[in-house]
């Protein structure tokens, strides 16, 4: 599984991909908002420090706003990747980059029915929001199982599953064990997922006894 960092934060991006872990990034316009920045050298600097794909949504409704605005953001720079709601407008509006090989980010998907249009559409990834359906009392995980499923009876679908709105490392876990190809993850998230109480008291433990001894490196 993938693991994307969801975040606009350069300093961030800089610090966590230092450890080897992260695959690309993904932003939205209001992680983008929080930037301050000017947005398409921003989005620049983030394609030059990350090697894999980078999200970046349109703020566009209709078909012909998201492709010039997309048409645009896609120029940033080469792993850039058009992030798009799903509507009628964003699923023909998918259609079209996918037919010119610009990869596409289907966003904002809460049905397994949502995500068969996008693969239909040739999206790259479809991001089903984990987090929100479990806040409205459904299994935010089931509908990653469900897509999964249905993707694995058409060999010919190529998107990719991109789980969303991961709000604990339990999500994490649950994502990996249903088989999202892809997870994006808030910066926080990734120092919950390495610290474990038990780790930290083992290593105190250890340094006690060499401490302890007379053995020297």
């Amino acid at each position: 599984m993938k693991i994307f960092l969801d975040t606009a934060n350069i300093d961030e991006i800089a610090e966590i991909s230092d450890l080897g872990i992260i695959d690309g990034v993904t932003t939205n316009p209001s992680l983008i908002s929080q930037s301050a920045k000017e947005f398409k050298s921003h989005i620049a600097a983030i394609c030059n420090l990350i090697k894999g794909n980078v999200s970046v949504e349109v703020v566009s409704e209709t078909y012909e706003l998201m492709v010039k605005e997309g048409e645009e953001i896609s120029n940033i720079a080469e792993n850039v990747v058009i992030k798009l709601p799903i509507t009628l407008d964003g699923l023909k509006a998918c259609k079209y980059f996918s037919s010119k090989d610009i990869k596409v980010n289907m966003t904002l998907c809460f049905s397994s029915n949502q995500a068969f249009l996008a693969a239909k559409a040739g999206a790259t990834y479809i991001s089903p929001f984990i987090g929100r359906l479990d806040d409205i009392g459904q299994c935010g995980v089931e509908l990653i199982r469900e897509i999964k499923l249905i993707y694995g009876n058409y060999p010919y679908f190529k998107t990719q599953i991109l789980a969303a709105s991961i709000r604990h490392p339990r999500h994490f876990t649950e994502a990996a064990i249903a088989g999202s190809d892809v997870i994006t993850i808030p910066s926080k998230l990734i120092y919950q997922l390495i610290k474990h109480p038990l780790t930290q008291f083992g290593l105190e433990v250890f340094l006690q006894d060499w401490r302890k001894s007379a053995l020297r490196i």
